[in-house]
């Protein structure tokens, strides 16, 4: 399948970032390099990778031997949280950049906001990431996991609101205060965990609505996703899944659909992961 079939969607600061990408969270490093050139064989061009997540140097292994221009691949990669303080985030991007043997990243994001830990400046973190997107190495900054009170913050106390909210989205929790903020900000929202760990796979109405177009259970997931204006980019190590999850956009999920999957969410009762608000953890 061609890769332009992905729509670009563009982004506040000039940039585009295809709506689809391939996630490598919890892939294992021996796993990386031949998932994520499977997924660029397939047609994928957004690969997210993150420090903490310890496989970039396997996904820029893939980037490089693709085939591919760098140009052609839009790379996200995140900030450890042990590294907030400004001359710490500067190292740690010097380090990503080394680990991916690149000269630029498309994408950087402050992977979590930690409001408990640095006396609660993620402030002066972003303005690092400022420094880095002037200096050119970095074409577009966002942030991951940040609450509205985040985001108002920044809008307070920075200059350049942030491109990208990678958040917690899924049927299940559909975080739709922090994306209502977002899409009266001009800032786009990425969905992590898009089918909640596989947990709404086997929801009766997810099942319905999959039978009823002929598609899986993950590929109506992931069409409400792109539906909804979102970005998305779900893992897998297995070919056929991955090549399962890049075929969302030869169909489409009529309004009843819709609204029958939008009626799924719990609110924060069906949030996974951990809360921003109380999140603390630093790597070893």
């Amino acid at each position: 399948m061609a890769p332009n079939s992905v729509p670009d969607i563009s982004l506040n600061d000039g940039n585009t970032i295809p709506q689809l990408g391939f996630g490598v969270f919890q892939i294992e490093p021996k796993d990386t390099a031949q998932a994520v050139s499977r997924a660029l064989e397939i047609g994928y061009r957004h690969i997210d990778t993150a420090e903490m997540y310890g496989n970039e140097a396997e996904v820029g292994q893939a980037v490089r031997t693709s085939g591919l221009d760098r140009s052609e691949v839009f790379v996200t990669s995140k900030l450890n949280n042990g590294f907030h303080r400004p001359d710490d985030a500067r190292k740690a991007f010097d380090s990503t950049l080394a680990e991916l043997k690149f000269d630029y990243l498309d994408l950087f994001l402050i992977h979590w906001p930690l409001p408990t830990l640095y006396d609660g400046d993620f402030v002066s973190t972003w303005r690092v990431l400022e420094e880095l997107q002037r200096d050119g190495r970095v074409r577009s900054i966002g942030v991951s996991n940040f609450q509205v009170a985040h985001l108002e913050r920044l809008a307070a106390e920075a200059e350049v609101t942030p491109a990208v909210n990678q958040i917690e989205v899924h049927p299940y929790f559909a975080n739709e205060e922090v994306r209502a903020y977002g899409k009266a900000h001009n800032i786009l929202t990425e969905a992590w965990s898009p089918i909640a760990q596989g947990k709404v796979l086997d929801d009766p109405t997810v099942v319905d609505i999959a039978e009823e177009v002929g598609r899986t259970p993950a590929q109506v997931v992931l069409r409400w996703h792109v539906q909804r204006g979102d970005i998305v980019f779900p893992k897998s190590t297995t070919p056929s899944r991955i090549e399962e999850n890049f075929q969302i956009f030869d169909f489409a999920l009529d309004d009843a659909s819709m609204d029958r999957l939008n009626g799924l969410d719990k609110g924060e009762a069906g949030r996974q992961g951990p809360n921003p608000d109380t999140f603390d953890y630093v790597p070893d």
